[in-house]
C-alpha cells in the first residue's frame, strides 16, 4: 500500500523527522487559505500523487505570491500528470500539498528496503539527491553506499555517522543526519513498511537537515496492525480492477500484454507468465484465485479480466490440490456462459479430479481449448490471441 508525500510527513513528524511545514489542499480556495496559514514569502506547489518525477512532469512550482499560488494551483490540480512512473496515460491530480520555500544547500538522498540476500533492512545513501536513484545505480553506482542494519542493534550512531559522512554532510551537522537516518529507520520498523525513502533529503544554508520529499509503501500483509495506516489509503491512485478484486479476496495486477491468465497459487501464476513470454506472448495480469476458489469467484475473475479492452485471448492453468479441477471447470464454465466469453480460452489443469474436470469442459458444448501441458498451453493461447 502507498501513501501520499504529505500523509508520510505527517508519520515523519510522529517519529520526530524534521520536515518543512505544509498542509494538504483539495481545492484551489484550499490551496490559497494553507499559503495565507504559512510565513512565505515563497511556497511550493505540489502534486500528490502515487509516483515519482512529479517535478519533472510539471507537477511542483514555486509561487512567490498569493496570485500566483492561486495560479498554479488551479493549473496543476486535475492536472493529469504524467511522470516516468505513471506511463503515458498519466495520473490525475487530486490533491495538493502547499509547503514552505526550503533554503537548499545540497540535496541528498537516502532509502530503505528488506534486503532479502541479507535479511536486514539496507540503508541506502547517496549525494546525488533530487535525481532518480536508479539513474545513479546505473551511471556511477560508486555514489551509492548501503548499510545493512542489524535488527538487534538498530543503526548505529556509528553507521548513521558514517554514511551521513560519506555523503557530504559536514560534521556540524552530524548529529541532525544521525537523528534523521535514525527516525527513518524507525518508521520503517514500527509502521511494516516495505519502503521509507526521502528524494531529496537537503541540506539548508543554516546547516540544518530537513526531509523535503517522503515515500512510504507498506507491506499490504501487516496492515491489520496497521489501522491509522489503511486510513490513509486513497482508491482513486489506485487500479479500479485491483480494487475490485480485492473484495473477493483475489490476487489481481494489471500488465500491460493481451493474453489474460487465471492461475491458482502466486507460483504457479508467475511460471505462467514466464511461459506465455517464453512462447512470444504478453500476458495482461497476474491473477491467482487461491486454494478456495468457487463458481462465483472465477466469475468475478473472468469479468475483472474482461475488462481490460486489450484482451484477446485467456489461459486458465490450474493445479489440482487443494482446488480441485473439477470445481475449477464448472467455474470456467458458469463464468464463460455468464459473461458471454468472446475470446478465445486455453484451459489446462493438472490434479485431484483432472478427468472429472476435463469431462465437464467437454460436456460444456464451449468453444474452449485444452491443453495438456503448460508448453502446449502457452503455444496454444499465444496462437489465439495472435488470431492462428
Amino acid at each position: 500500500m502507498k501513501i501520499h508525500e504529505y500523509q508520510g510527513k505527517e508519520i515523519f513528524r510522529r517519529y520526530g523527522l524534521a520536515v518543512p511545514r505544509g498542509i494538504p489542499a483539495f481545492s484551489v480556495d484550499e490551496a490559497v487559505r494553507a499559503a495565507k496559514s504559512l510565513p512565505g514569502p515563497v511556497w511550493v506547489v505540489k502534486a500528490q500523487i502515487h509516483a515519482g518525477g512529479r517535478g519533472k512532469g510539471g507537477g511542483v512550482k514555486l509561487a512567490r505570491s498569493l496570485d500566483e499560488v492561486r495560479t498554479l494551483a488551479s493549473q496543476i490540480l486535475g492536472m493529469q500528470l504524467v511522470t516516468h512512473q505513471t506511463g503515458a496515460a498519466g495520473q490525475n491530480v487530486r490533491r495538493l500539498l502547499i509547503e514552505d520555500g526550503a533554503d537548499i544547500r545540497k540535496e541528498l538522498y537516502v532509502g530503505m528496503v528488506v534486503d532479502r540476500a541479507t535479511q536486514r533492512v539496507a540503508l541506502m545513501a547517496s549525494s546525488e539527491g533530487g535525481m532518480d536513484i536508479e539513474e545513479v545505480a546505473a551511471k556511477t553506482p560508486g555514489k551509492i553506499h548501503k548499510v545493512f542494519v542489524d535488527p538487534n542493534a538498530g543503526l548505529t550512531d556509528a553507521q548513521a555517522d558514517d554514511v551521513a559522512r560519506r555523503i557530504g554532510i559536514p560534521e556540524a551537522s552530524l548529529p541532525q543526519a544521525r537523528a534523521m537516518l535514525q527516525g527513518l529507520y524507525k518508521v520503517f520498523d514500527e509502521t511494516d513498511a516495505s519502503l521509507a525513502e526521502i528524494n531529496p533529503m537537503i541540506l539548508t544554508g543554516d546547516g540544518r537537515v530537513v526531509a523535503l520529499d517522503a515515500k512510504l509503501n507498506f507491506d499490504g500483509n501487516a496492515l491489520f496492525r496497521h489501522p491509522d495506516i489503511v486510513a490513509m489509503r486513497d482508491l482513486d491512485e489506485e487500479d479500479p480492477a485491483e480494487i475490485e478484486a480485492s473484495k473477493f479476496d483475489l490476487s489481481y495486477i494489471s500488465l500491460d500484454g493481451d493474453i489474460g491468465c487465471l492461475v491458482n497459487g502466486a507460483g504457479l501464476a508467475m511460471a505462467t507468465m514466464d511461459t506465455i513470454k517464453l512462447y512470444g506472448g504478453e500476458p495482461a495480469n497476474f491473477l491467482d484465485v487461491g486454494g478456495g476458489a468457487t463458481a462465483e469467484k472465477v466469475t468475478e475473475a473472468f469479468k475483472i479480466m474482461l475488462r481490460n479492452p486489450n484482451l484477446k485471448a485467456i489461459l486458465v492453468n490450474i493445479f489440482g490440490g487443494i482446488m480441485k479441477c473439477d470445481t475449477i471447470a464448472e467455474g470456467v464454465v458458469a463464468a464463460s456462459k455468464a459473461v458471454g466469453l468472446a475470446v478465445p480460452l486455453v484451459v489446462r489443469m493438472k490434479g485431484t479430479n483432472e478427468e472429472l474436470g476435463r469431462r465437464i469442459l467437454a460436456e460444456s458444448g464451449l468453444p474452449i481449448i485444452t491443453a495438456a501441458n503448460m508448453a502446449e498451453a502457452a503455444e496454444k493461447v499465444v496462437a489465439a490471441a495472435k488470431g492462428h
